[in-house]
């Protein structure tokens, strides 16, 4: 598969003596290890470790960090040489081996020629047991389930994706139709890789969606397999929650809907839990348009919302008459839209995402995102209804230099508004240039 993050791994190995090791992070199954095997190709050879269930690997860096010592051992486990010059070093899983994470600040400061590729799925969760992180001695890409562009490049379609990139509306307008019927295919289907890489070969959305009840499962083994056990029934709760959050006309997160009653420092924990592991991703409100955008939001007021569109779709029973009949955009209030566009712009590299609504609750810009130090707000429509209240009352307070409205209507640009398609919503950066 194509993948958008091979080329910044391509940046990390071409940039020489400011290279430090570097740790991919994701939630479990969007591909990263099958990325950092992909991408050891590109080396004379790669060292393949996983940590996980791994006591010889558990053994040699419980000693000390003497990076000299770690490498001797490495090469007796690879059963080679290790030439740093033209070697990768992949430490899979790291996170079931603490002190292996905390010997990257070893290998940053007394060996930086050795070239190493890490990942994590419960990373976070890790850190949270005391696990001593190496600040400011690695550096990180975040994966993601595959973006919309990905997902058409994997069915074949990657040629009339290049007009979108390339912003030629021309010839993005011309492709509409398949763009549209696409999108709403990848709804159903996600982003997944495994998911995708089926949905390639046959085309069949009834395996499609069992592959995902297969990795919504392995979730779910997860949480009793990694989760503080009294935590474990919170986790489930509001995890199996979300899908009725999302489906409300006001998506901000309640509790009650959790449970009745519920309260939030209940479920803080479960919160931390599920966000560690890049399973959802947390939405504040702001008050205010300005930069730092995390210096102005509510605390209180926030949005959960899905790893993948997909999964969302398949945990609420999306039926697959509505890939037919074309209201697979629609299910849930529009709630596939909104999920959707989160997801694409989190593929985005350095884009901090809030949401805006007034004091009186009566209007609401699903998304306010600084993209390239510029504060843009979103707002993403399920159909080709072009009214846009929200995003004008937010005008009218803000005079922010340009408002987007991403529907399935085609581009177009209007004095303050610009219509950019759902499916090219990933084009944002382009655009605003």
């Amino acid at each position: 598969m194509e993948r958008a993050a091979m080329e910044r791994l391509w940046l990390w190995k071409n940039s020489g003596a400011r290279r430090k090791p570097l740790i991919v992070r994701g939630a479990r199954q969007v591909g990263k290890t099958w990325i950092m095997k992909e991408f050891g190709k590109s080396y004379a050879d790669a060292v393949y470790v996983n940590c996980d269930n791994n006591p010889q690997m558990r053994g040699l860096f419980e000693v000390d960090f003497d990076v000299r010592r770690i490498v001797a051992g490495l090469e007796i486990y690879a059963g080679r040489k290790i030439n740093p010059a033209d070697t990768l070093l992949i430490f899979d899983e790291v996170q079931e081996i603490p002190k292996a994470l905390t010997s990257l600040k070893y290998f940053n400061e007394d060996a930086p020629q050795y070239q190493i590729v890490c990942a994590g799925s419960l990373l976070g969760v890790a850190l949270h047991k005391g696990t001593s992180f190496p600040v400011g001695k690695v550096e990180f890409l975040d994966l993601h389930p595959l973006s919309f562009t990905e997902f058409m490049a994997a069915l074949g379609k990657g040629e009339p994706a290049k007009s979108m990139t390339r912003c030629d509306w021309d010839m993005t307008s011309a492709f509409a139709a398949t763009f549209s019927d696409l999108l709403i295919h990848y709804c159903y289907v996600g982003g997944m890789p495994e998911v995708v890489a089926r949905f390639a070969e046959n085309g069949n959305l009834s395996e499609a969606r069992e592959i995902q009840r297969r990795i919504l499962d392995a979730y779910e083994q997860d949480f009793s397999k990694h989760a503080p056990s009294e935590t474990v029934p919170r986790i489930r709760s509001l995890w199996s929650s979300i899908p009725a959050q999302l489906s409300k006309e006001n998506r901000k997160f309640v509790y009650g809907l959790v449970r009745e009653g519920a309260r939030a420092k209940d479920y803080e924990l479960a919160m931390l839990w599920l966000s560690d592991c890049g399973l959802v991703h947390k939405l504040h409100r702001i008050s205010v348009p300005q930069m730092p955008l995390a210096a102005y939001e509510d605390p209180k007021a926030f949005k959960l919302f899905f790893v993948d569109v997909g999964l969302l779709s398949c945990m609420a029973r999306l039926r697959p008459e509505s890939l037919l009949d074309g209201s697979a955009l629609r299910e849930f209030k529009g709630a596939l839209a909104e999920q959707y566009v989160l997801q694409q712009l989190k593929t985005l590299p350095d884009v901090d995402i809030r949401y805006w609504t007034n004091d009186g609750g009566s209007a609401e810009v699903d998304f306010v995102a600084d993209v390239e130090g510029k504060i843009v707000p979103i707002e993403g429509k399920a159909t080709v209804n072009l009214q846009s209240k929200s995003l004008k009352t937010y005008r009218d307070k803000f005079h922010p230099p340009i408002s987007v409205r991403s529907s399935m209507a085609n581009y177009k640009k209007e004095d303050w508004l610009l219509n950019l398609p759902l499916y090219a919503i990933e084009t944002l950066p382009y655009v605003l240039k």
